[in-house]
Order: C-alpha cells, then structure tokens, then sequence
C-alpha cells in the first residue's frame, strides 16, 4: 500500500485532545471550522507551529508539529491547495469527514517538533 505522510501544526489544546484519543485521531472540529487542514511538508507545519501557535492564546501558547501517514488512495479524492507561496501546500478535509479521515491514519500521530512561547504554562516534554 502507498502511503503519503501528513503534516499537521496544532496548539496545547488540541494536542491533549490528541493525545487522549492515544494518538489514533484527531478531535472533531468546532462548528465554526468548516475545514480539517492537514499540511503535506514538514517545512510549512512548522512555520506555522513556531511563528503563529507560541503567540496565539487559542493555541495555549505553544505549536507542536505532528506527523502521520495515510494511503495515498484515499487522499487522492482531495486537492491540493496552495494558500501561500509554493511550499504552503494543504488538503482541505471537510470536518464532517474527520471521522473517516481519523480511520484511514496508518499507525500513531507523532509530535515531531514543539515551540513555546513566552505565555506557555505547562510541560515542555511530548
């Protein structure tokens, strides 16, 4: 089976979401997030994760990078959206798909990078 690996910054908040599910899925989104955004290089997630998520007290003050991988057949019914300049590559997943999006990860979520910012209150290990 081909997989593709994704890329996805999230805050404090949604990783503990993460990590309560033991690293098999990502939380539904809230109704007001149309769209779930998983991000395909690693370069982009964390730009985001270090110069957006530190700042951001929705985020809790911290960005972590996360790391998964999905088949590439089911990934192939979504475009490519670039929202930047050509490395800010994504795929807009609607949000009532999350579920079976969350069932086609192969194996754990990673946390791969983290970045705190001044704000942050907690713990610094993933």
């Amino acid at each position: 089976m081909e997989t593709t690996t994704l890329y996805r910054p999230v805050g404090i908040y949604e990783l503990k979401l993460i990590q309560e599910s033991g690293y098999t899925a990502f939380p539904p989104r809230h109704p007001e997030q149309a769209i779930f955004y998983p991000v395909l290089n690693q370069a982009y997630a964390e730009e985001i994760a270090r110069k957006w998520n530190p700042t951001d007290e929705n985020s809790g003050y911290m960005g972590a990078v996360t790391r998964f991988v999905v088949p590439s057949a089911y990934l192939s019914q979504y475009e490519e959206q670039i929202v930047g300049n050509a490395t800010h590559r994504e795929l807009w997943i609607p949000s009532g798909e999350l579920e079976a999006f969350n069932q086609q990860l192969v194996g754990k979520i990673e946390v791969i990078a983290a970045f705190y910012g001044d704000k942050f209150e907690g713990e610094h290990e993933w």
